[in-house]
């Protein structure tokens, strides 16, 4: 029971870090500047979390110290006076969705204790994630996407024309894509944001049963963070373009280039993960502020617990 009480504290710590993210990224929806978007997420993430009681290390964050003045990995945050944490973050998913005005941005945040999360480069990832209820190993990332697709038709009882597929739309894709049309699933295809894409695997109001395609690594261990909370399953396997990615990877400690990561392995401890709407999504409500109040809508999950909660909360501005 201790130990669901410190994660059940950790996870109430996440939320608030979270809701204060997504609010300060509001005024900035719509206004078509990804840059200050960022910033402004950033500074009030940073903030939040220097306010927690813990002795806090960013291993996921806004990249290498020398390229972001703020939450760079290896960062410390926190009073230092609590207990060891590894953190991974993104404190505004969707920079562009943000500026945009579109749907599904978010302010992300996974905490565990320390060495439990993966210190994964900023390099991008081959990925392939469904959620709970499955026998492992149901899908595989070196399957044929038809494969994966006919393999989770058969275990969830259906053809493979009810497999909903989610996929990142881009040109490096169209392979992938064009192999999924094939066996007749459908495709829903995002913009940007692919750990909702892959937290989507897990909610089934949203329809999704696999997430496939290839995005950034960081964004693979926040991903995982939830998976890990509700039993999804997760594979990933790191792609590197050019030998500067591959000395970024050195630094992290990886040693082996191919390896296939499943979830476990990137999130090793119990975790906690939060992720609060700034604009209105398939999984969460965007942040609103009127007649003085301003309301948001929070996901937050917990491994030790296995407990989801949403949480809506208004207070004064």
């Amino acid at each position: 029971m201790a130990d669901q009480a410190f994660f059940a504290a950790l996870a109430a710590d996440a939320a608030g870090v979270t809701e204060l993210a997504a609010i300060a990224a509001y005024p900035q929806i719509g206004r078509g500047d990804e840059k200050a978007a960022d910033q402004v997420a950033v500074d009030a993430m940073r903030t939040a979390l220097n306010a927690l009681p813990i002795d806090g290390k960013i291993v996921i964050g806004e990249g290498e110290r020398d390229e972001a003045p703020m939450l760079y990995i290896g960062e410390k945050v926190g009073t230092g006076a609590g207990p060891a944490i590894d953190i991974a973050l993104d404190p505004l998913e969707g920079t562009t969705l943000t500026a945009k005005a579109m749907a599904n941005a978010l302010a992300v945040l996974a905490m565990s204790p320390g060495g439990g999360l993966l210190h994964a480069p900023d390099t991008y990832m081959d990925k392939i994630a469904v959620g709970p209820g499955y026998d492992a190993g149901v899908v595989d990332l070196d399957a044929a996407p038809q494969d994966n697709i006919a393999a989770l038709a058969r275990a969830k009882g259906v053809s493979p024309e009810r497999i909903t597929a989610c996929v990142m739309d881009r040109p490096r894709h169209a392979e992938l894509i064009a192999a999924l049309r094939q066996v007749g699933c459908r495709i829903v295809l995002i913009t940007d944001g692919d750990v909702a894409g892959v937290i989507h695997t897990a909610e089934p109001e949203t329809g999704i049963d696999i997430y496939l395609g290839q995005g950034g690594a960081p964004e693979g261990v926040l991903a995982c963070a939830a998976l890990k909370c509700v039993g999804g399953q997760f594979q990933g396997r790191l792609v590197f373009r050019n030998d500067d990615e591959r000395a970024r990877a050195e630094r992290t400690g990886v040693t082996d280039f191919d390896r296939k990561y499943d979830l476990h392995e990137l999130v090793s401890k119990d975790a906690v993960f939060a992720a609060t709407g700034v604009t209105k999504g398939a999984m969460l409500d965007g942040v609103t502020m009127e007649r003085g109040f301003v309301s948001t809508h929070t996901l937050v999950m917990d491994s030790a617990s296995r407990t989801v909660r949403r949480i809506r909360m208004t207070r004064p501005i």
